[in-house]
């Protein structure tokens, strides 16, 4: 397993743009696929984006494909989701997670999760 730390979130308008980070500890930080989860309040945790372990292949939910990037740094132990368009119904708790057996939307399938960051967008 490796520990994650979660950072960036905020409240920003509607429209705006917010990037969140992810920073992992541990030299095996590569050999995970990660992803990001939100929960927002009153409903299930869901699937936001998912990255391989060499960057090259990402999944997004229809919800925030072409608004929402992943990427990682793998020298920098980092991933990071850059969110563009927001919308009011963005409004979660964002949380990265790591996987070790690759890209997936699946929650269960993650071994290892952040505290989560908290984005609020206004209308």
């Amino acid at each position: 397993q490796v520990q994650l730390v979660e950072s960036g979130g905020g409240l920003v308008q509607a429209g705006g743009s917010l990037r969140l980070s992810c920073a992992a500890s541990g030299r095996t930080f590569s050999s995970y696929a990660m992803g990001w989860f939100r929960q927002a309040p009153g409903k299930d945790r869901e699937f936001v984006a998912a990255i391989s372990r060499s960057g090259i292949w990402t999944s997004y939910a229809d919800t925030v494909k072409d608004r929402f990037t992943i990427s990682r740094d793998n020298a920098k132990n980092t991933i990071y989701l850059q969110m563009n368009s927001l919308k009011p119904e963005d409004t979660a708790v964002y949380y990265c997670a790591a996987n070790p057996s690759g890209v997936s939307d699946n929650a269960p399938s993650y071994d290892s999760w952040g505290q989560g960051t908290r984005v609020t967008v206004s209308s």
